[in-house]
């Protein structure tokens, strides 16, 4: 690991006047100046690595004098956030003073810009001088930590909760009318099943003029092939198919002819194949024929209305699993058209009126994740889309990639988001929907788990009748993969005069 680099000297001795010059070590008293200089040590650091992101975290660091810069991993690069020259910022294992709870490796790279000298500490000793010379700061800070914590946890469960609430009403509501249409068609072709029972026991008792039944079974197997290939007409298009075919029914004096015609249009029968049937059977045995053959189409029909709606159950059902991610692993490699799908499937109830549009780059490949969490922030997106349109507009999702990143854009064809409060709309509980209609948390929560969980980045532009957010995920290679998969705890920052509150 990098701590223990060969610096330009070797450990020096450090002095507590100099210590004392520092803005973190300015109101230590003399005794523990000298401890301080007696534990920990001066090193002189070249241009160059001081330590790595994902390294076990030793050490504590206090810049002396110099330059240094902070990196975040992005994908295969190392990505500059922070760059400074004033004497007293610190960095690495700061928090260790938290106990077994703080994030045992470096969660960012330190590297030495010019010759940099540093007081170092080793993390253990850094954490003990902390407990035992503040010890009411210290708990004042363990409350604070874990106190934010707890209620990052519980917004966020009730964010998903309500996130939760809102798809399974739409799933519900999208269950349920395939399930209903599989119950009136499983009805009706119970009807129409006892129906040919009795057509059939009337031919068979020779009570009714007999049917030749070997023709007529090869007209059933044409009526049932034509079922499966009918064409989808438009209403005035089918319109005027019944009309046809009911005045040739009429003119051929079979009953119910106007009740029958829709059926045998639906079905893709025309007059043509309906003379056929007249040449075919024989004379006074049509109406027979006809109705045995209605039959045969409806039932096909309801069958085909029953294997439709099943399939819509099955597509939803798999949609829903896909979505919650409860089969599989919390972190994988994801295909993103396939989260985006199924959030969309999950939502469907919501687009009456929107057009949606998918302009997909399927030559993208797969990014490492956590698919259930990238599900949370495309449905935060959209849903923020629709609320935007009110119902009405052009919801549009691209995807993209470049040799670093693929992209994710989210665009409405909505009012717009006011320039005034682009700049505040991730922070955490501002929102401009009405009380009681947001909680101000959807976006904050979705730039967390882009930006701190995955390593990307979330922006938005807008304009009236144009926005669009953008989610940009690393495409990281097997060292990057076992690092986050690793986990991605809080963010370690460099202090500041101006700031001397870290922040993550």
């Amino acid at each position: 690991m990098t701590d223990h680099l060969t610096p330009v000297e070797a450990p020096l001795r450090c002095s507590p006047d100099e210590l004392r010059t520092l803005f973190l070590f300015e109101k230590l008293a003399d005794d523990q100046l000298g401890w301080l200089c007696e534990n920990g040590w001066i090193k002189i650091f070249e241009p160059g690595p001081v330590y790595t992101e994902g390294d076990p975290a030793t050490c504590f660091y206090v810049l002396i004098e110099g330059t240094v810069a902070l990196y975040r991993r992005v994908g295969p690069d190392d990505v500059e956030t922070t760059r400074t020259s004033q004497a007293g910022v610190y960095a690495g294992a700061w928090r260790s003073y938290l106990g077994p709870n703080a994030p045992e490796t470096y969660n960012n790279s330190m590297r030495a810009v010019t010759t940099s000298r540093f007081f170092v500490l080793d993390a253990p000793l850094f954490a003990q001088a902390m407990r035992d010379w503040f010890p009411m700061a210290v708990h004042l800070l363990e409350g604070l930590f874990y106190g934010i914590k707890s209620t990052n946890d519980a917004v966020n469960q009730r964010e998903r909760l309500l996130a939760l609430g809102s798809l399974s009403a739409g799933l519900t509501h999208e269950l349920n009318n395939p399930a209903s249409a599989a119950v009136r068609a499983t009805a009706a072709l119970r009807e129409r099943v006892a129906g040919m029972r009795h057509k059939l026991s009337l031919i068979a008792s020779g009570k009714k003029h007999p049917i030749v039944f070997e023709p007529l079974v090869a007209l059933q197997e044409e009526a049932a092939a034509l079922v499966a290939k009918a064409p989808t007409l438009t209403p005035i298009e089918a319109s005027d198919a019944e009309d046809v075919i009911g005045e040739w029914l009429d003119e051929h004096e079979i009953p119910y002819a106007w009740d029958i015609a829709p059926t045998y249009v639906q079905a893709g029968i025309d007059v043509a194949w309906l003379e056929k049937v007249a040449d075919t059977v024989p004379d006074g045995t049509l109406d027979g024929a006809l109705k045995w053959l209605y039959y045969t189409v409806e039932t096909e029909l309801l069958m085909n209305e029953i294997s439709d709606a099943t399939t819509r159950i099955s597509t939803l059902v798999g949609a829903a699993k896909q979505y919650s991610q409860l089969d599989r692993a919390p972190f994988q490699t994801v295909d993103v058209h396939e989260l985006l799908d199924s959030t969309l499937t999950m939502l469907g109830a919501k687009f009456s009126g929107v057009t949606v549009v998918k302009e997909y780059d399927r030559t993208v490949p797969k990014i490492p994740g956590y698919p259930a969490e990238l599900n949370q922030v495309w449905t935060n997106l959209i849903d923020n889309a629709l609320d935007a349109m009110d119902g009405r507009g052009t919801l549009t999702i691209r995807t993209s990639a470049d040799d670093d990143c693929l992209t994710v854009e989210i665009a409405d064809s909505g009012p717009g988001i006011p320039a005034e409060i682009q700049g505040r709309i991730f922070e955490q509980f501002f929102t401009t929907k009405p009380v009681g209609e947001g909680t101000g948390l959807g976006l904050d929560i979705s730039w967390r788990i882009v930006v701190n969980k995955h390593h990307g980045d979330l922006t938005v532009l807008s304009a009236p009748g144009d926005t669009r957010f953008r989610v940009r995920l690393p495409l990281a290679g097997p060292d990057q993969l076992a690092a986050m998969a690793a986990g991605s705890a809080e963010e370690v920052t460099i202090d500041s005069a101006a700031d001397r509150a870290a922040t993550s």
